[in-house]
């Protein structure tokens, strides 16, 4: 292979002294070679969105906005089945999986290029002659740092509202999935009026890039999608400089399923909820909490489901759940499993596939464990793999402290046919999405984060562009 997929810094596609190979996590086998970018690149991306964020109108035009992030819809959505490809080849997702991923792009781009219109301030006469106005303003250059189990959604998720508020960026993109990076830039190099330098796009397989864009005092904010412990380094590191701060982390997302819940209609959602994406998702639903008088259905319908459930390669039609990321992915979750057999009756032990055609690639079968006590480490800890564990609960109050019992917030599910339950129950879960008898159903006008140590502040929404704007209030005395 002679092409190099490369970086997109100030207009201009830059290489790397160092550059990997990317593999096809279902294979092992190599898709393609790209630059691996670091501290140098990330030096330079920030520079010209500095530069862009100071010497061009992107900051001050909202039409310009909206008619670029318009237009960046249709070009990804024009290149749909072509990302999709791309990423299945490189993270594993099944083609339907990595379809829906790309889906989402068009959406999330058209609603932030009409908040980029619709954004209004607040103003009134406080007094006789005297005027008070406030109104947001971009907060400068926000560094963008997006990991590889949803590269694209993650990033338009993330870019969108940044650049609809009137920021330039920096993106670190995650080398796992660099062909797929390389298109998206692409892609985005390719929108017409986006001036020079608004974006700038590079991949890292290591890690000196990132600590830069965190710790330099020409970003101003840092939105971080990742693991608890990386986002709170994050956090650390930002304080030097009082960056803003957004971050979405980890979750343990636990599925309450109550006596009076359609059973049948719960157990296929249940098995969805852990095995889409391989489990490599922070909504994923890891914990199943299951009145004690439905146990024994809701554990058999499991069992049936997620033994009959077909793993392979993304890209055949006939696959229902792909391969981890990597094998180091595939002995690290089978390590944390066989340790959990401890304390923990398996229902499904599920594990690595060692025979057969799949035996080079890095699959996984679904394992669900019945586990008892909450303070045991596969409830609290997240694997992002297809494990979940199995609890039984007596009472609303129990499955209410069972479910809160972790230190993640990020999502949960409630199963019930009584609607009061329904709100009673959510409300008190600590969690910042909480769904009645489904999963996974997300709108981009209504808010996405987590409670705890799921995260701080808020993607998706109004609120997604408030974290990238600083407020500012005018004073004037008429005279």
């Amino acid at each position: 292979m002679t092409l190099i997929a490369r970086h997109w810094i100030d207009g201009v596609w830059r290489e790397s002294e160092r550059v990997e190979e990317s593999t096809d996590p279902a294979t092992g086998e190599a898709v393609g070679r790209y630059a691996d970018g670091g501290r140098a690149e990330a030096e330079r991306a920030v520079e010209a969105a500095r530069r862009a964020f100071e010497q061009t109108e992107w900051s001050r035009d909202r039409a310009l906005r909206h008619r670029v992030l318009s237009a960046m819809a249709d070009a990804f959505e024009a290149r749909a089945g072509e990302l999709a490809l791309t990423l299945t080849s490189e993270n594993g997702k099944t083609l339907v999986e990595s379809g829906m991923e790309v889906a989402s792009t068009g959406p999330a781009l058209r609603h932030t290029a009409a908040q980029a219109l619709t954004e209004t301030g607040i103003a009134a006469e406080v007094a006789n002659g005297v005027y008070f106005s406030t109104l947001n303003e971009p907060a400068g250059v926000a560094a963008l740092i997006i990991p590889w189990n949803a590269p694209v959604a993650l990033f338009v998720r993330a870019l969108a509202p940044a650049l609809a508020a009137g920021n330039t960026v920096a993106v670190k993109l995650p080398g796992q999935t660099a062909l797929t990076n390389a298109l998206m830039a692409e892609i985005i190099s390719e929108v017409p009026d986006l001036p020079r330098g608004v974006v700038n796009i590079f991949t890292e397989s290591g890690n000196t890039g990132s600590p830069f864009l965190v710790e330099s005092p020409d970003v101003d904010v840092v939105s971080f999608t990742g693991s608890v412990a990386v986002g709170k380094a994050v956090a650390a590191a930002g304080a030097a400089t009082l960056k803003r701060i957004n971050l979405e982390l980890g979750g343990k997302t636990p599925l309450i399923v109550f006596d009076d819940a359609d059973i049948q209609a719960a157990i296929p959602v249940l098995a969805a909820s852990m095995t889409a994406f391989a489990g490599q998702f922070c909504m994923a639903g890891t914990r199943f909490l299951v009145h004690r008088s439905v146990a024994d259905a809701v554990r058999d319908g499991l069992r049936e489901a997620l033994e009959s459930i077909v793993v392979g390669p993304g890209r055949l039609a006939t696959t229902q759940m792909g391969p981890l990321i990597d094998q180091a992915a595939v002995r690290r979750v089978d390590e944390a499993v066989e340790r959990s057999l401890a304390y923990a009756k398996p229902i499904v032990r599920g594990g690595p596939i060692t025979e057969g055609p799949l035996a080079a690639g890095a699959f996984y079968r679904p394992a669900l464990l019945a586990v008892d006590d909450v303070n045991s480490p596969l409830v609290q800890e997240e694997l992002f793999a297809p494990v979940a564990t199995f609890e039984v609960f007596d009472d609303e109050d129990e499955a209410v402290r069972r479910a809160n019992a972790t230190e993640f917030g990020l999502a949960a599910a409630v199963f019930t046919r009584d609607v009061d339950r329904a709100r009673r129950v959510g409300r008190a879960l600590r969690a910042g999405t909480v769904w009645t008898n489904t999963w996974f159903v997300l709108d981009d006008g209504f808010a996405e984060g987590g409670f705890k140590s799921s995260g701080v502040g808020r993607l998706r929404g109004p609120l997604a562009t408030a974290a990238f704007s600083e407020a500012k209030t005018y004073v004037q005395i008429s005279r």
